[in-house]
């Protein structure tokens, strides 16, 4: 299926690796412009040398941190200064540390606030004018299946995501007159970095081996699997496209039916 990307501008914060690079990934294969951003300068230079040869196309890397709102500035400013516009917004960020109440500070509060809402909210802000101007956009944020969810250890992630869910939908509810279209995707257990750190936290925890949690978390997911960081890069490049353009307002669940609830 060709998802009509190959004109499109896109923004990908916290790609250098993981979901993010996933997502940046698939839409610089379907030909779409690139832009890649990350804290860590060597890193996001090479992922963007790495997904230019791979894909062949433009991709651009920015270092910025997506929990300052100057770097944000500067990363939207760079991408409408060197290709006129953004047709395409992906939000994404590390997770907020894991713990519980008595464990987790305020400090940590914030930080996890700042980290995982606060930068959907600035980032959403300084594309939403360029697209209302060309009536034409596509802003999907990497959320988490806690926020359909909840997890126990994750509970500062269980409360902060699912205000995620109800900004991308008043968003869509808002924007969708000027063909904009608001979603954001939901992954399971994903076989990424971030799932090999909380597996070591959980095994340990539990006086198992990293592969043996593992073997057990795979056992409790219908598809019998763990996903891969592509599979979540597939399902933002199309609800990126025009095919997805009546899809809107949705938090979509990529988790080989984990979740247990009706959503």
């Amino acid at each position: 299926m060709n998802l009509g990307l190959q004109n499109k501008i896109a923004i990908v914060a916290a790609a250098s690796q993981g979901l993010g690079r996933a997502a940046a990934r698939q839409l610089a294969l379907e030909g779409a412009t690139v832009v890649i951003c990350s804290r860590r300068e060597e890193a996001i230079t090479q992922a963007a040398r790495e997904l230019r040869e791979e894909s062949g196309s433009v991709v651009l890397p920015v270092k910025a941190d997506v929990t300052k709102p100057q770097d944000i500035s500067h990363l939207v400013s760079e991408a409408e200064q060197r290709f006129g516009t953004v047709h395409i917004l992906v939000n994404n960020a590390g997770g907020p540390p894991a713990g519980d109440l008595l464990s987790l500070t305020d400090e940590d509060w914030l930080r996890g606030h700042d980290l995982t809402l606060m930068s959907v909210v600035r980032l959403t802000r300084a594309v939403l004018p360029l697209m209302v101007r060309q009536e034409w956009g596509r802003i999907i944020t990497i959320n988490s299946i806690v926020a359909k969810q909840p997890i126990n250890e994750l509970l500062l992630s269980s409360a902060v995501r699912p205000g995620i869910g109800g900004l991308a939908k008043v968003l869509a509810n808002q924007y969708a007159k000027y063909n904009i279209t608001v979603n954001t995707v939901c992954p399971g257990h994903i076989r990424t970095r971030r799932q090999e750190e909380l597996a070591q936290t959980r095994a340990a925890a539990r006086r198992i081996s990293v592969e043996q949690y593992f073997t057990e978390t795979a056992a409790a997911i219908p598809a019998g699997r763990l996903g891969q960081p592509e599979e979540i890069g597939n399902a933002v490049a199309f609800l990126a496209s025009e095919k997805a353009a009546y899809i809107n307002g949705v938090n979509l669940l990529v988790d080989g039916s984990a979740a247990k609830g009706v959503h």
